[in-house]
């Protein structure tokens, strides 16, 4: 029964009486109750428990373990007492179903967190042939010079407000009840004013709610006389009752919730909801604040008068969640799912702690040290200050150092989450930075404050006091080498300062804790891998004198754990290589002695065989068989590389065994540096080089993608000089390491300024800041204009960040990229910046939220020019026609209404800096459950077993959504995976819808303009395509390139295969003219890029040759196709396949240049007549690859993103009949459906089949 499915019945006291509901015998009660809770026809539930047989059931149990429960039973909702608790939330959930609830202003998640602009985007209904006809499409008029415009950001204003339902509902003023009647049951009061104006007293009584005889001047909370009594169990149902038009109201309510897509409405529960850092402004119709009295009270309704409900031991949670059985996929299933909600919930409460504490409403258990000592606890969870308070890292760069260790940390407990090794325990940890300062948040290990006795010191294992006493108690061990094994660290000696050994399965600084609870924590996990030796060696010249100020600013220089990984596999390929040839030799040895020797010899071949079997561990039947694929056999269990993470760190061996071994390891390490340097980087580079993987975009996908790689970010530097050895290929990578390093260094400068700024004068540095670093050209001398109130109530802030200067601005940014990356940047480094991308790049990086405005980035202009540009239409109708563009003006013009600026202007005010969000670093790991999943079925699909690995697939998704909630960036990034795939087994449609759950779930957990969303957008594009909505595609992607203008700017390498799109798309709605010009405009950045003579170009200069003709350009048509065939046979040579076709067109062309001439006046008359032509040129669109990655075919190969064969597909045998077509001789036939062949290929290789056409 446990993995049956069948139909529920639920018995209700109320009107419909019954439901159905499905369930899976393994389903817990719980989740039972929360979809009774949700189905419409039963709202007004929330109090109650279901019963079987007469017997109550517990929600905690599962439903096979229900007594004598059968597909066949009914279970009953029965109705239960209500509790003040029970009474609150549901006045909460009451509030929200009917509407009442305004949005909640959130000191976490900022403003518009979690916009959604999916459901806002024009998209034409219908028919797409029917308004191709009218020569109108999304991309009509399309401007590819226009600037970006911030008007991307704005929400669409909805056509109609929701139907309220009640004029309001909030706590009575007569709360809380008095004793003498809390003893009679009272709980709350409430107070309503339905629509009618009428106003209620409602008593809620632990039986349910009823109409009481109080008013606004007179308490009396006793119930009505008939016939003005009503009472219900629910609130809902009660207004039904007392007002006349709440049913029909609250019925068209939901009505126009069903509207939307569920996605974009449902709050997030397991993620901090994005936060978008342009916001519209206060003067404007996006910003709604209204009047609702309820608002206040939503805390106490929330948490109690006691604030109890908020109150929780996170450590015993996560500790005992963790404990868990875990032998069954359902066991697994609750437990991850448990966790994952864990780790949300304790993330929102850690940064919740932070703001606090920023704001100074926490006091510090310490309040004598220093600020950067101090500590705090809030909720349960612990907050120390990521700075060097005390000392502990005074030789390794102090605060540097300190704050670098905080983030290793919290990657580390990343790690040993994700190992998810039983009985070894970690704290809650999160990591904010917000206003200048990083906060640590842990949650509280049991007997970790707890003083010890004589002697004994607080850690178990690991060093204490740094790495003078080094404890190691054996109870540890196993554990620890578990951790150690899966993080390559290798077993070592270390001294103490008295100079006794003690050997060590981790890292020193690695510490383990015995609770008082009895369980082994692991703590303090910045330092898992080696240091970079190479790297400090070279820049890290100590913390005092002269040179340490041009130095490396800590020496917390660590490789990155991928580096290591990626490091063992090679040092692992060079043992199997090893092994190989050690068999070989073996077996040719075998063969000479089986060949040379007689009978009576052959038993001593016998006997060496026997012993190369022991040596080398392989069976000679074996070699015999797999003599073709020697390495299908390979024993590696006798394969052991591990690093040791304490070399270079002071460590003094003493025997010459130790100092050999000590030599041994300092050289592995040495050597994983080198690989660092010599592999990692050359490899990325050139496989941006070669258009291999996705291009990035931004600086977040840029370091995720060192990141992926293994390199640390400090190597941003190396990262844009190899690029621009690259030349124009790499332009864009170069570009975007500088921005890196400029915006990063940015951040480090600002947080200096900001640190113990009091909160009000936050808006007035920042402004200074942006408008010294970018508004410099068109204020060359920017002042902060003071709030004297301000300036004398904060009389002893630090004022410092008046005296900044754009001269002092620019030395402090070339000393710290100079420091910190190694780089120095050119002496006209500003005018290469990108203004809207490192305003972007500095908002992201700090937390900044701006008001959405024409920031001036120029020179100022006249006062005419200015109001000029500020009553113009925006942007974004860029492309639209004219009859459409009216409707969207007129929201939109609103946000340009700023009064026209008096000189001296500068571009950013304090008034613009509309919010600070936190940026938070959490230790919640992947599910592996649902991991393991999806890479089954992924390698079902590649084995071809399309039906286990499609079953698999969907498994996965059904697990990630489970174990994450449906609104995570895990989840969006299943949904991209998934409809990928199911593109290419050419499931059009599922992979449509799965594709728009991608966008909108990235839209609102990554934000609206992450480059993940962007991607996103381009392939849900793609697959509407080939679903046959093409206007809907197009649609899609005008908005995604919108985005792109602001993340990256013009001319990404990636976007000449977006532009190839459309002009293919614009193609398939015979839109010639259209498709021929971004056909040019892919073909222009394509030439920027690899220049002319590469067959990247060529094969655009082919394309164009084919667009050309269809646009009835003859001439152009026939030089574009000698251009194309030009290069191909200089580059790849006159017998190469893409060669020869070239050749063949062109002779086509040709020959019919003359006759086409001839044929023109005809051509009119026939044009004339409406004659309906179908070009057979099945060229066919491609997906986007997410940054990083390589597409991935049916056949499990990464393909190119700007290789040719990328650049759109062609059917080389239907030249004639486009000869006929453009000649208008005949109607060509509509093509069949078949795929197309991959033409032409990159350096001539053989292309896989493209998707189908």
């Amino acid at each position: 029964m446990d993995s049956l499915v069948f139909q529920l019945t639920v018995k209700l006291p109320h009107y419909p009486h019954s439901m159905q509901i499905m369930v899976s015998a393994s389903e817990q009660v719980q989740d039972i109750r929360q979809s009774v809770i949700e189905l419409p026809d039963t709202f007004q539930y929330t109090c109650f428990h279901l019963a079987h047989n007469g017997t109550r059931i517990s929600d905690f149990v599962e439903l096979s373990d229900v007594p004598g429960i059968t597909p066949d039973s009914k279970l009953i909702l029965v109705e239960d007492p209500y509790t003040e608790k029970e009474a609150r939330l549901h006045l909460l959930r009451v509030r929200e179903l009917i509407g009442a609830a305004g949005p909640r202003i959130d000191l976490v998640n900022g403003i518009n967190a979690g916009l959604c602009l999916f459901d806002g985007i024009e998209v034409e209904e219908g028919n797409d042939s029917k308004s191709s006809t009218e020569g109108l499409h999304p991309m009509a008029n399309f401007d590819f010079d226009a600037p970006a415009s911030l008007d991307q950001f704005l929400p669409k204003i909805p056509d109609t407000q929701a139907p309220k339902c009640v004029k309001s509902i909030a706590l009575s003023p007569w709360n809380p009840p008095p004793h003498h009647l809390r003893q009679k049951g009272h709980l709350i009061y409430i107070q309503v004013t339905t629509l009618e104006g009428e106003q209620f007293q409602i008593t809620s009584h632990v039986s349910g709610f009823y109409i009481s005889r109080s008013s606004s001047n007179k308490f009396d909370p006793a119930p009505r006389p008939a016939p003005k009594d009503s009472s219900a169990h629910s609130l809902i149902t009660l207004l039904g009752l007392i007002s006349l038009s709440f049913n029909k109201e609250f019925h068209a309510l939901q009505e126009w919730n069903a509207k939307k897509e569920a996605l974009v409405t449902f709050a997030p529960t397991n993620a901090i909801p994005a936060a978008p850092w342009l916001v519209p402004g206060p003067d404007t119709k996006y910003y709604h604040h209204q009047s609702d009295i309820a608002r206040p009270q939503e805390t106490y309704l929330i948490a109690g008068t006691e604030n109890v409900d908020s109150l929780r031991d996170f450590n015993e949670e996560f500790q005992s969640t963790r404990e868990l059985p875990r032998e069954t996929v359902q066991e697994r299933v609750f437990r991850e799912r448990l966790l994952s909600k864990l780790f949300a919930d304790y993330t929102d409460a850690a940064v919740r702690g932070v703001v606090l504490i920023a704001k100074g409403e926490v006091a510090p258990l310490n309040p004598t040290e220093g600020r950067d000592a101090q500590i705090y606890v809030y909720n349960n969870i612990f907050f120390s200050y990521g700075a060097d308070g005390v000392g502990t890292f005074a030789s390794e760069g102090g605060d540097e150092a300190a704050r670098v260790a905080t983030g290793k940390d919290v990657m580390g407990v990343k790690y040993v989450n994700g190992l998810d090794i039983p009985g070894l325990s970690t704290p809650g940890t999160v990591v904010v930075d917000y206003l200048g300062r990083r906060l640590v948040a842990q949650s509280i290990v049991p007997g970790i404050f707890r003083p010890r006795e004589e002697g004994q010191s607080q850690i178990d294992y690991g060093g204490v006091e740094g790495k003078d006493v080094v404890a190691n108690t054996e109870s540890f061990v196993p554990l620890f080498e578990k951790m150690s094994r899966a993080m390559r660290v290798k077993k070592h000696n270390v001294w103490d300062k008295e100079g006794k050994k003690h050997e060590l399965v981790a890292s020193v600084e690695t510490k383990g804790l015995l609770g008082t609870d009895g369980r082994k924590y692991v703590l303090d996990l910045y330092r898992t891998t080696p240091l970079d030796v190479d790297f400090l060696e070279k820049h890290w010249k100590g913390v005092e004198g002269e040179e340490a100020d041009k130095g490396y600013p800590h020496r917390m220089a660590v490789l990155r754990p991928e580096l290591v990984e990626s490091f063992w596999k090679s040092k692992m390929r060079e043992y199997v290589t090893a092994e190989i040839e050690k068999r070989k030799v073996a077996k040719e040895e075998q063969k000479n002695a089986d060949a040379a020797k007689t009978d009576a010899g052959e038993g001593e071949g016998e006997a060496k065989g026997e012993d190369s079997e022991k040596l080398n561990k392989v069976d000679t039947d074996t070699l015999e068989k797999n003599s073709e694929e020697p390495d299908n056999s390979i024993d590696i269990s006798g394969f052991e590389f591990s690093l040791n993470p304490d070399v270079f760190s002071g460590q003094q061996p003493e025997t010459d065994e130790e100092k050999a071994q000590m030599e041994k390891d300092e050289k592995d390490v040495r050597d994983a540096c080198n690989f660092l340097l010599t592999m990692a980087i050359p490899r990325l580079i050139s496989d941006l080089a070669e258009g291999e993987v996705g291009s990035p975009m931004d600086g977040h996908s840029l370091s995720r993608l060192m990141h992926k790689r293994g390199i640390n970010v400090r190597y941003l530097g190396i990262i844009a000089s190899s690029a621009d050895e690259e030349g124009a290929k790499l332009n864009s990578i170069k570009i975007l390491a500088i921005q890196e390093m400029v915006s990063r260094a940015c951040k480090h400068v600002l947080n200096a300024m900001l640190r113990g700024l009091p909160g009000p004068l936050v808006p007035f540095c920042v402004s200074h800041f942006l408008n010294c670093l970018l508004g410099a050209e068109h204020n060359p001398n920017p002042k902060v204009i003071p709030d004297v109130s301000l300036w004398k109530l904060y009389h002893d802030a630090d004022f410092g960040f008046q005296k900044l200067t754009i001269e002092s601005l620019r030395v402090s940014i070339e000393k710290e990229v100079s420091k910190r990356y190694r780089y120095g940047l050119q002496e006209d480094w500003v005018s290469g910046i990108k203004h809207l991308q490192m305003l972007r790049e500095i908002a992201l990086k700090f937390g900044l939220q701006l008001k959405i405005k024409n920031y001036e980035f120029g020179a100022p202009k006249s006062t005419s020019e200015a109001a000029n540009i500020n009553s113009e239409a925006s942007p974004p109708t860029n492309g639209n026609p004219k009859s459409k563009s009216s409707k969207k003006k007129s929201p939109v013009a609103s946000i340009h209404e700023a009064s026209v600026p008096k000189a001296p202007s500068t571009t950013f005010d304090p008034e613009d800096i509309m919010n600070v969000v936190p940026v938070v670093k959490d230790s919640s790991s992947k599910s592996l459950l649902a991991e393991e999943a999806l890479e089954a079925g992924r390698m079902s699909l590649i084995q071809d077993h399309k039906e286990m690995g499609q079953e698999l697939l969907l498994e996965s998704l059904s697990l990630h959504e489970q174990i994450y909630g449906v609104l995570h960036p895990e989840v969006a990034r299943v949904y991209n995976t998934l409809s990928m795939l199911y593109y290419q087994l050419e499931e059009k449609t599922a992979a449509v819808e799965l594709a728009r759950k991608a966008v909108i779930v990235s839209e609102r957990t990554l934000g609206i303009d992450s480059a993940e969303t962007l991607l996103n957008y381009l392939n849900l594009g793609l697959f509407e395509h080939a679903n046959g909505s093409t206007e809907t595609a197009l649609a899609y992607i005008k908005h995604a390139l919108g985005f792109w203008r602001i993340i990256y700017g013009q001319a990404h390498p990636d976007s000449v295969t977006t532009m190839n799109n459309v002009a293919v798309m614009l193609q398939a709605l015979k839109h010639y003219t259209d498709s021929r010009k971004w056909f040019e405009a892919s073909l222009a950045v394509c030439e920027s890029i690899f220049g002319k003579q590469s067959p990247h170009t060529a094969t655009l200069y082919f394309q164009l040759a084919q667009a050309l003709a269809l646009d009835h350009d003859s001439k152009g048509a026939v030089n574009r196709m000698r251009d194309a065939y030009n290069v191909f046979h200089a580059k790849l040579g006159p017998d190469d396949r893409n060669t020869k076709e070239a050749e063949s067109w062109l002779d086509q062309l040709t020959q019919n240049a003359v006759l086409l001439a001839k044929q023109a006046k005809d051509m009119q008359e026939r044009k004339k007549r409406g004659f309906s032509m179908t070009p057979h040129v099945t060229m066919s669109t491609r997906p986007q690859p997410q940054v990083g990655q390589g597409p991935v075919t049916p056949h499990g190969v990464a393909e190119s993103t700007t290789s040719a064969s990328g650049l759109g597909r062609m059917d080389s045998k239907s030249i004639d009949e486009l000869i006929k077509f453009i000649e208008g001789s005949s109607e060509p036939a509509a093509p069949k459906k078949k795929p197309t062949r991959a033409n032409p290929k990159r350096r001539g290789g053989a292309a896989g089949p493209g998707p189908k056409k």
